[in-house]
């Protein structure tokens, strides 16, 4: 499971995005974002690579 907290504050409403991806809002937009298997789906660990722009 991969728990992203985006916000502080009350979760007031969950919303499923599919089997495995909900997400909380909070009274002020999104709050948190929970993905289930996300190993698994290969979400999770996130890499990120970074691109250098050739200095030539």
């Amino acid at each position: 499971m991969l728990f992203l907290a985006l916000a502080k504050g009350e979760i007031v409403r969950d919303e499923s995005l599919s089997w495995n991806v909900n997400i909380g809002y909070t009274a002020d937009g999104i709050g948190e974002i929970t993905i289930l298997d996300a190993q698994k789906t290969g979400m999770y660990p996130l890499q990120i690579k970074r691109v250098l722009a050739d200095a030539a």
